[in-house]
């Protein structure tokens, strides 16, 4: 992983220093390698200043920029986990930089591309003809944004960006995750404006099919245009269409009339026919995805030479809920039995933590915020003002892996956060990380992911807390989950207002949108502290593999909550051994580490979030 910037001028006589907060977030980003690259060309007259900081994660160290022996420049800031051959030794920038060099047109370029298996973003200066290529894999899963300076006639792609007080009419804007982009420098040079040739995805949705080839995109400057390319080019969509079958007759589970669901009641629903050979195809293509990510480490942390001092290589943002519980229980199969692994359970500080009886009123429940009947009596019963849902969850869960391997190192960290501590971080670094994006929801979860990833609390060992952070640069996250196997309640409500229909069109918009909405901010939030994010839910074999599947096959709405929702998961926790955990409800990650209760409880997730304009 790395971070990568590149500034392109129409013009060389006017240079522009780099922004130096800009400079510093893109660092943290890479702390292995950091190396700036100047391109001025004076016939066209243009210059590309490219700058990339490398996070060393597999194979020999490559500094970025890569140019290779055309004076072709590739900056990539991705992993291939699959689609082009890579040697545990061989570094994957090097790979591709040797595969684009041999191309002379789209036709030879997009192929590659559409190859390659696993998150990326990439800039790719092409000498012979003038080009400037760029973009983001089919899912998003690596943060690229873009600015548009129009007095200096000037374009700005990076992995981060920074907050500026005040109205500033040049605004930072996610590159939209459709397809790959391509300049002409000659052209664009001529006339003094930038047209964007789109090789869109195939497939890639209603985004793309709703714009007009000559139309100019929401929030592009007036010298800017987005076109389609003219020899309808496109990359080979990654996955395999979504299974749209409606059954023809609804049969309903008879499983169960409570609305608390057990273990048993899956013991149940596994046993029927059928249902065993989908949970594990889950399981196999699942856990192949988990390998990649865990296995896909600095030459030199493998086997032969283990991390140092009990060191984890690979970390796990836990809550204890389904989606994190299965990604340790796979890692706990392809990680070594001597490495550990660390658990990152992040908790906001309660402001006023009292130790109460249980008491027969009901509870005042935050708008938007699930009813899970265990958490709700815990939760008057807090003897500790970090003990939030998502803590009592994660140490059932720790339980319940320590029960699935007790010969394993399972680090739970226990990461603690006070409002003083989290007002102070977002000023300093978050409000930089999180934007473009502006919502409460993106300042919540942006601010416990970027808490959690940083790994640093304490752990408790013979009874006694011990100051702790993690060393793993792996961060394995649960995102993709609840978009493809119905996890959020409002799939629920879509279910019942209009059936699987309804459910089926619901599914398809939410991995459409995903990387506006998540993976972006995720990235730069993560990325910040030097750690990769991994994503195995959205590895493109696990989403084919779900794709392929009739919705029925992958959650029951018409059972109850912790159970219906994200079936063959929790079918899926059960035959890996898994206990209470494959049937906890859904709870959204804001409300488990109880940020969303700090600060202003009223306000709703889709509102502008001042906190984060203000820092």
């Amino acid at each position: 992983m790395c971070g990568i910037f590149c500034l392109l001028r129409l013009s060389t006589t006017q240079l522009a220093a780099q922004d130096k907060v800009v400079y510093e977030h893109l660092r943290r980003r890479g702390p292995n390698s950091s190396q700036d690259l100047t391109i001025s060309n004076t016939n066209p007259v243009y210059q590309c200043i490219f700058s990339a900081h490398v996070l060393h994660m597999r194979g020999l160290l490559t500094p970025q920029p890569v140019q290779d022996g055309n004076e072709n420049v590739l900056m990539w800031n991705g992993e291939i986990f699959g689609g082009l051959p890579v040697m545990p030794e061989e570094n994957d920038t090097d790979i591709l930089s040797q595969q684009l060099s041999d191309c002379n047109n789209p036709s030879e370029i997009l192929p590659i591309l559409s190859s390659v298996q696993g998150p990326w973003a990439f800039v790719y200066y092409q000498k012979a003809g003038d080009f400037l290529w760029f973009g983001r894999d089919f899912f998003g899963r690596r943060s690229l944004l873009w600015r548009f300076d129009v007095e200096g006639k000037a374009l700005t792609l990076t992995s981060v960006a920074a907050h500026t007080s005040g109205s500033d009419h040049s605004q930072w804007q996610e590159v939209p995750a459709v397809g790959v982009y391509r300049v002409d420098l000659k052209a664009a040079t001529e006339t003094g404006s930038l047209t964007f040739e789109v090789y869109p995805w195939a497939d890639a949705g209603n985004d793309l099919s709703s714009t007009r080839p000559e139309a100019k995109w929401e929030g592009l400057p007036s010298n800017c245009t987005m076109v389609m390319n003219q020899s309808g080019l496109v990359l080979t969509s990654p996955v395999c269409p979504l299974n749209t079958s409606i059954p023809e007759i609804l049969n309903e589970e008879d499983v169960h009339s409570s609305s608390h669901p057990s273990v048993e009641d899956l013991e149940q629903l596994l046993a029927r026919k059928g249902k065993k050979n989908e949970v594990d195809g889950l399981i196999d293509v699942l856990g192949e995805a988990v390998r990649r990510r865990v296995q896909c480490l600095p030459f030199g942390l493998q086997d032969n030479s283990p991390p140092t001092d009990g060191q984890a290589a690979v970390a796990i943002l836990f809550s204890g809920g389904i989606d994190s519980m299965i990604l340790a229980a796979l890692a706990d199969r392809w990680i070594p039995a001597h490495q550990p692994i660390d658990l990152l359970n992040v908790a906001f500080k309660l402001l006023e933590p009292k130790t109460q009886k249980v008491s027969t009123k009901k509870h005042k429940k935050h708008r938007n915020e699930p009813t899970d009947p265990m958490i709700d009596a815990a939760n008057f019963q807090i003897s500790c003002p970090f003990d939030v849902p998502d803590r009592i969850t994660g140490r059932a869960g720790l339980k319940e892996l320590e029960d699935l391997n007790p010969e394993r190192r399972w680090n739970f960290v226990e990461i603690n956060v006070t409002q003083e501590e989290l007002q102070r971080m977002r000023r300093e670094r978050i409000c930089h990380l999180v934007q473009p994006l502006d919502t409460v929801l993106d300042d919540s979860i942006g601010c416990a992911v970027w808490f959690a990833a940083r790994g640093t609390g304490f752990i408790t060992e013979d009874n006694d807390h011990k100051l702790f952070t993690s060393s793993a640069k792996v961060i394995l996250t649960g995102i993709g989950a609840d978009e493809q196997l119905a996890g959020y309640s409002r799939h629920r409500v879509r279910f019942k207002m209009a059936g699987h229909e309804g459910l089926v069109q619901e599914l398809a918009m939410e991995l459409g949108r995903i990387a506006s909405r998540n993976l972006g901010r995720d990235d730069r939030v993560i990325g910040d502290h030097g750690k990769e994010a991994r994503f195995p839910y959205l590895d493109e074999d696990v989403v084919s593999y779900l794709n392929s599947l009739p919705v029925w096959e992958k959650a029951d709405l018409s059972l109850p909550r912790g159970l219906g929702e994200k079936l063959l998961l929790r079918l899926a926790a059960k035959e890996l051994g898994l206990g209470p955990s494959a049937v906890l409800p859904k709870r959204a990650m804001q409300f488990g580490s109880r940020i969303a209760k700090l600060e202003n409880s009223h306000e709703k997730a889709s509102d502008k979030c001042k906190r984060l304009l203000t820092g």
